[in-house]
């Protein structure tokens, strides 16, 4: 699929690239869909317990990996689609005070799930999205 633009970034996206054969963004034309971006530390791979910390780090994570894929960042985002373990007022508290922190300007179409585990044992958030990058 040479047409497709992957790109992950340096630390914990290169090491899952390698190891679980994922990437953390594809771009595909004027629109990169983002892997699901958890709360962890792109350098360490550590994930805080801590829900807040975690959705704060996932909206971090997501904004490096738009960059680097060419993206603006949050503010090109159209869609996003969180995935939460609880699904709580805690939790959509943060998503909430996030999103206006990233998205100023724009009210992106949001889905938010309660799910019952993520891919690591400590997370508690993920986040994937779509953004459109303007020419």
């Amino acid at each position: 699929m040479s047409h497709l633009t992957y790109t992950s970034y340096e630390g914990y996206g290169e090491r899952a690239k390698k190891n679980l054969w994922y990437s953390q963004a594809v771009r595909v034309g004027d629109v990169i869909e983002c892997s699901g971006q958890g709360g962890w530390d792109r350098d360490t791979d550590k994930i805080d317990p801590n829900i807040v910390t975690q959705i704060e780090k996932a909206f971090e994570n997501v904004e490096r990996t738009l960059k680097l894929a060419g993206s603006r960042g949050w503010e090109d985002v159209f869609f996003l689609r969180s995935h939460h373990l609880p699904c709580n007022q805690e939790a959509m508290d943060t998503m909430v005070r996030c999103l206006k922190r990233y998205c100023p300007n724009h009210q992106p179409a949001w889905t938010a799930l309660g799910v019952p585990r993520l891919a690591f044992d400590d997370m508690r958030v993920e986040i994937e999205v779509r953004a459109h990058v303007q020419n």
